[in-house]
């Protein structure tokens, strides 16, 4: 969602990196018919497992869920100070330009914040399509505040 925002020649970069994966696989019929209901389309995407060059790469990353931070903190300890939850991020991140991006996050202290429960977007799993589309919904309005936030 993101990167259909920023476009080809984004002044943010997106990358999309999961914690726990099968490399190279597919987006699943429901994630993508989910996505599709945002009018996005992305055939070539593929599962991608997080690796230490994703996060020296980045400024920001952007969890989904509290035990996804938990996990980096214990997996890639150098990214803690850069990594929250979207819904903490979305709602804290100081508004500001990508310049001053890192600065905005080291503000947040999110490696000692305590992930909290309210924190997490439900993984639809192996739900039916509604908590597909339920949990794109909900990302699709986080992402649209987060992006308020780097603009």
């Amino acid at each position: 969602m993101m990167r259909a925002h920023f476009g080809e020649e984004p002044q943010v970069c997106v990358l999309s990196g999961g914690t726990h994966v099968l490399p190279g696989q597919p987006m699943s019929v429901r994630t993508r018919t989910a996505l599709e209901r945002h009018g996005l389309r992305d055939p070539w995407h593929r599962s991608h497992q997080l690796s230490a060059e994703d996060i020296a790469l980045s400024t920001l990353i952007v969890a989904m869920e509290p035990d996804h931070l938990l996990w980096m903190r214990r997996t890639h300890p150098e990214g803690a100070a850069k990594t929250g939850s979207l819904k903490r991020v979305a709602r804290d991140l100081a508004p500001g330009s990508a310049d001053d991006l890192a600065a905005r996050v080291a503000r947040l202290g999110l490696a000692e914040v305590e992930p909290e429960a309210w924190e997490e977007v439900v993984d639809p799993g192996a739900g039916q399509q509604a908590d597909y589309d339920a949990a794109a919904d909900e990302v699709a309005a986080l992402v649209s505040r987060l992006i308020e936030r780097l603009a």
